[in-house]
């Protein structure tokens, strides 16, 4: 039986790129034949400006960034969900003082108390800055590898308006601190809404815990083969891994398009 899609989502790390961070040539036919057809394709990820080095703008309809902070279509935002700068302010202090590296992410500018780049040679725009004298809102805040004792201290100090996720990173794992409302999900809904498309016509592919939310609330959530083994008990659907185009084999099985 073929589902009648109108609006495809990627997860882009662990799900869309392969394991060398690129998207084969096999995919982006079959994505560019869905769109052709008139089904809307987009991506949504916890990447922030570097997700548009590993997926250019102009194969997608749409993006979503820092795990459901900012959708947009072209380079006009839909929906945008930021953390204050007065929530933020006293978190990153804190976090500073905890002796955790942290990180402040807005408008593709990393404001950080730790060279960032050494990390990710392919971020050049950060600052190094008094955490006391930040006054910009964040899509989200960050840390890498945060220790049990990181995470604990986390949860100990986090407002009620802000939730904490743990993600696969090219350097271990990423924990990301967002606004409650920023979740892919409801990014999603943004986007199907201004093009008029049902919930039930909507399929979305992850692989890691922040994929959860929107596999959960779609009309078909499917896991990648590589995927987390709590996102694959999550989700409606189970295909082949992102090596092995997994994405682009169900949408080639299951779609009409």
């Amino acid at each position: 039986m073929k589902y009648p899609i109108k609006m495809i989502v990627a997860d882009l790390d662990g799900t869309l790129l392969r394991t060398d961070k690129t998207i084969s040539d096999y995919t982006k036919n079959v994505l560019n034949q869905c769109r052709k057809s008139g089904i809307k394709v987009i991506y949504a990820t916890g990447r922030g400006g570097s997700a548009e080095q590993v997926a250019p703008a102009e194969l997608f309809d749409g993006r979503i960034t820092m795990n459901g902070a900012i959708a947009r279509i072209g380079d006009t935002i839909i929906h945008d969900c930021l953390i204050p700068y007065q929530i933020a302010r006293p978190l990153l202090i804190a976090c500073d003082k905890h002796g955790m590296k942290i990180t402040s992410e807005t408008s593709r500018m990393h404001y950080a108390n730790f060279d960032v780049s050494e990390l990710w040679p392919y971020i050049t725009n950060y600052q190094i800055v008094d955490f006391a004298q930040h006054d910009k809102d964040a899509e989200k805040l960050y840390t890498p590898n945060p220790s049990l004792e990181d995470k604990l201290f986390i949860e100990r100090i986090l407002p009620s308006e802000l939730y904490f996720v743990e993600t696969a990173d090219i350097n271990g794992f990423l924990g990301q601190i967002m606004h409650k409302d920023a979740i892919k999900a409801k990014a999603i809904y943004a986007l199907a809404n201004h093009w008029g498309i049902a919930q039930s016509e909507i399929v979305a592919f992850g692989d890691d815990l922040n994929d959860i939310d929107m596999l959960s609330s779609v009309g078909i959530g499917v896991a990648i083969g590589n995927a987390h083994t709590e996102v694959k008990s999550r989700a409606a659907s189970v295909c082949l891994s992102n090596g092995a185009d997994g994405l682009a084999e169900w949408i080639v099985s299951n779609i009409d398009y």
